[in-house]
Parts: C-alpha cells; structure tokens; sequence
C-alpha cells in the first residue's frame, strides 16, 4: 500500500463519520428519528402478535401502562436536560407511595401534597449533595436509591401498606389521561416558554459559558432537582391509585425504565440544545410497545433484557453527541 492509499483510507472513513454526525446534527433527524423509530416498532410488534397488540383492548391496557411512567419520566427529562442524571426516581416513588396510602385515610388532597412533599425532600438531598457538595450527580442519586429503597422496605417489612379511603375512584382513564396531559403541558410550557426551561438548554450545553452568560447554575439544578421529586410524587399518587398498595418492591427498576424510554425518545445523556419535548412522549411510548411486545411473543424475561439492552446502546450511540 502506498503513501497516498494509507492517507486517503482513514480520511475516508473520517468523512463517513463526520457526515453520519452531520446527519444526526440536524433538527429535522432529531425530531424525527424518534417518530419513525415508534412507528416502526409499533408496526412491527403488530405482525409479530398476529394484529393483537393493537386490539382495542391491548391498546387500552397498554396506554394504562403508560401514565406512571411518562408522568416520572418528565421529571428525569428536565435533570437530563441540565447533562445531569437521577437514579433515585424509583425508591422516591415507593416512599412516596408508602406516604400517599398513610395520609389517604384522611383526605385525598392532603395525600396528594404528602406526596409530593416527600418526593421535593428527596429531590432536595439529592440537589445539596449534587450541588454544595460537588458530588457527581450519578453518584449521589445511586446512595440515595439504596438508601430510600432500603426505607421502603423497611416500612413494609410486615406487610404491604394499602391506600383507604375514595382514592380508587381516581382510577379511571379519563382522570388518569387528563392528570397525564395536565402535567406534561405544564412541563412544555416551562420548557420552550420560561427563562428557566433556557437555563436548562444552556446549562447542558456548558456550564462554564453559562456562568459567563448570568446563569446561576447550582440555583437552577436545586431547583430542578426538586421539581423532578415533586414530579415523580405525583406520579406516586397515580400508582397508588392503579395498584391500591406498596410493597417492598415498590418503584424497583422505575428509573432503568425511564432512563431506557428517554433515550429511545432521542435524549440525548449529555443534555443541552439537542433536548426536545417530544423524547418523553415518543421514548415512553416505544418503550411500552416494545416490552409488551416482547412479552406477547413469548420471549423470557432474560431474552427480553437482552434485547432491550442492545437497542438501548444502538440508540445511545445514534443519539450521541
């Protein structure tokens, strides 16, 4: 091989790659890819189930899947936004819950601010440690995961803690949509059309530059941080209501879900402008046709993993910066 072979190869493949990243730099691949990808799962789950997984009634148990997730998966949305990441998600909602069941006996309202209080009092531990104390946020998030997760079990080591009270005439779609959309337009809202949803852009994109621009960065992730508790509390109330109970289980595996559904929705890990909305809907939407697809095909739970993971990584690899 020649001088010039050996020169033009490698710049070659230099040009293949910087052209796939061009592709993926563009607006209109990141808003879309997430889209078709959706499409094509759902079309493709539709042949492999014989037509059954878009049943109306499929349809309908699956959508009922989807409000928990998507409601603790805006919350996520908004740290990953920062470059950030939580892992405690899933042990916050089980607190949550276990507090949401406890005050149900009194009022609903009461159960609701409860606990949404508690998943702001985590989400603010979660934010001191991150941000006085300079403690890696993934760091920080997996201690308070085994922590909580370890209190949760704890307070139902004896047995599961059951909700009382009217809470179950909360389970219906038509509340359970309308509460789903309630907060999903808030978070878009806050997202395009506040100071703060830009702060979250820039802050992802740099923190160095976002300090220069007037940002006080370790205000707004406190912030978030405890807004993406409050979130997820939330969502507390609206397992509590599916389920009816807590038990030491409860919330395992949430923020592997949510984590999972963002990226498949487009998130990009490192956050910044790239973020778009429409990764929570799409991500948790894909997600659920995929797991419920896989599991009406008759595929064993290591099987499914198996697969979820290796297109989590082929999706983390597309979408990365």
């Amino acid at each position: 091989m020649t001088d010039i072979q050996k020169n033009v190869e490698p710049a070659e493949n230099k040009d293949l790659g910087n052209s796939s990243q061009r592709f993926m730099d563009k607006p209109i691949a990141r808003d879309m890819l997430p889209i078709i990808g959706f499409a094509v799962i759902l079309c493709l789950f539709a042949v492999l189930t014989g037509g059954k997984i878009i049943q109306p009634s499929n349809l309908k148990l699956l959508l009922s899947q989807t409000y928990m997730l998507m409601i603790a998966s805006a919350g996520v949305f908004l740290v990953m936004t920062m470059g950030c990441l939580d892992f405690s998600q899933g042990s916050m909602l089980g607190v949550s819950s276990i507090v949401i069941c406890y005050l149900s006996s009194y009022s609903i309202p009461l159960a609701i601010l409860g606990g949404m209080a508690t998943g702001a009092a985590i989400g603010a531990i979660n934010g001191f440690f991150h941000v006085k104390r300079k403690i890696p946020s993934f760091i920080v998030t997996i201690c308070t995961m085994f922590l909580f997760r370890g209190l949760c079990a704890y307070l139902t080591t004896n047995s599961p803690v059951y909700a009382v009270g009217d809470i179950y005439k909360y389970n219906t779609l038509p509340i359970k949509l309308t509460l789903t959309v309630v907060v999903l337009l808030i978070i878009f809202f806050a997202f395009h059309y506040t100071k703060l949803g830009y702060n979250l852009k820039a802050i992802g994109a740099g923190e160095t530059a976002s300090r220069f621009a007037g940002i006080n960065v370790e205000k707004t992730k406190w912030i978030i941080y405890i807004a993406a508790g409050v979130i997820t509390g939330f969502a507390a109330f609206i397992n509590v209501v599916k389920v009816g109970s807590v038990t030491s289980t409860g919330g395992n595996m949430l923020e592997t879900e949510i984590l999972i559904a963002l990226v498949l929705g487009g998130l990009p890990i490192s956050g910044g402008a790239l973020v778009r909305f429409t990764n929570i809907i799409f991500g948790v939407l894909t997600y659920k046709v995929l797991s419920t697809g896989l599991n009406m095909i008759g595929l064993t739970t290591q099987t499914q993993q198996l697969i979820e993971g290796i297109i989590f990584v082929i999706v983390v690899a597309l979408f990365s910066d």
